[in-house]
């Protein structure tokens, strides 16, 4: 495996129209405006397209809809479904697939139009499927999971709900420092307390946003993708794990499979926490990134609500994270894993305007999807790290 590191670059990202569209718009327009625009960005023609990769839920063969829609014919396709973390898969996939040939350019794209959905009378239902022994207690899914996490972190570790609190604020930070950002009006540690109980201990403030969105990622072998338009993010290392779907299954509640997914990717970059300049994350709701930065080795367990306080991952921090805003205030169109991959492209790059990091050569990306369930984390760098 160490044999793909940096033998794979993303040499273009993109996202589509985001925020609320509108009832004229779908999920596959959204996909394919942010494949144009992020084939533009690499300069690549999309005839030259032949991997193609995609995930959109309530969509069984979303590959087969998205290939028909964009004209693209694939010789390797991948629409594997993992939830929120599918996308941080498809790289891991996609760089395979690149390095043994099976491909040449390999375009990873999404599209939901979910914030719409919820407004149009039409819209056909996917509700989150539930084991039998489950839905008696009528969970309020995905959120009811995340709910038992939080609270079994604090029962264990004495997280407080101020240090939650503090994922939130911090992700409005960096979302006021980007301009397409859907929530971009201060918040206060108050304000999250103080919001709606959805799920205890966690408040609607707690929770990601709904929003329609888009997004998309190219990538090439690496000889080709040091003559593409804008500077690559190279393939350094990416791990994958799973060991549950629902919540009841979750072995530990405070323990995720990104331990082992950040050991794997880790291992095959042959670089560790301590070498990571941006860290972006998938944050559906506060207690991931606390869980998340324990399991990916930035803290110990049981040490991630004082790990994020005293504004350490806000901008000006010690450790960036999520530096556009994150799921909880820049866009969270149902699936959230690709634009962690897009904004650790734009900060290698130094494309991030305002909340751009300096000096950045090691960016993670880490998705997440279920209930806590699938975990892959990638890590990506510049040429400086080959």
């Amino acid at each position: 495996m160490r044999e793909l590191r940096g033998a794979t670059a993303i040499c273009g990202v993109a996202e589509s129209e985001l925020g609320e569209v509108g009832p004229g718009r779908y999920s596959l327009d959204l996909l394919a405006e942010a494949a144009g625009r992020a084939l533009a960005d690499a300069g690549i023609a999309k005839s030259e397209v032949d991997g193609l990769f995609t995930a959109i839920a309530g969509r069984g063969m979303s590959n087969l809809d998205a290939g028909e829609y964009l004209g693209i014919r694939p010789r390797y396709t991948d629409g594997t479904m993992i939830g929120g973390s599918s996308f941080v898969a498809h790289l891991h996939h996609a760089a395979l697939a690149l390095t043994s040939g099976a491909c040449d350019v390999a375009l990873i794209a999404y599209g939901s139009t979910q914030r719409t959905d919820m407004r149009r009378p039409d819209a056909v239902r996917y509700p989150p499927e539930l084991p039998s022994y489950e839905a008696p207690y009528r969970p309020r899914n995905p959120i009811t999971g995340y709910a038992l996490a939080a609270a079994r972190h604090m029962h264990q570790y004495g997280t407080t709900r101020e240090q939650l609190a503090e994922v939130a604020v911090a992700a409005r930070q960096w979302a006021m420092l980007n301009p397409v950002a859907f929530k971009r009006d201060p918040l206060t540690v108050d304000d999250v307390l103080n919001a709606r109980v959805v799920s205890s201990p966690l408040t609607t403030l707690d929770c990601c946003l709904v929003t329609d969105g888009g997004g998309a990622v190219v990538m090439t072998r690496a000889d080709r993708a040091r003559a593409s338009r804008k500077r690559p993010a190279y393939v350094l290392g990416v791990g994958e794990a799973h060991w549950h779907r629902s919540i009841a299954q979750m072995p530990d509640l405070t323990v995720t499979a990104a331990t082992e997914s950040s050991a794997r990717a880790y291992a095959m970059a042959g670089l560790g926490p301590r070498d990571v300049d941006v860290v972006e994350l998938y944050d559906a709701f506060t207690i991931n990134p606390i869980l998340f930065l324990e399991d990916l080795g930035f803290c110990a367990k049981g040490e991630g609500g004082a790990f994020v306080s005293g504004g350490r991952i806000a901008p000006g921090g010690e450790l960036p994270v999520n530096t556009n805003g994150g799921g909880l205030s820049y866009c969270h169109p149902g699936m959230y894993g690709i634009f962690t991959l897009i904004e650790a492209v734009r900060q290698i790059r130094g494309e991030g305007g305002e909340r751009q990091r300096s000096s950045v050569d090691v960016a993670v990306a880490h998705g997440n999807g279920g209930q806590l369930s699938s975990q892959v984390t990638a890590i990506l760098g510049s040429e400086a790290t080959l």
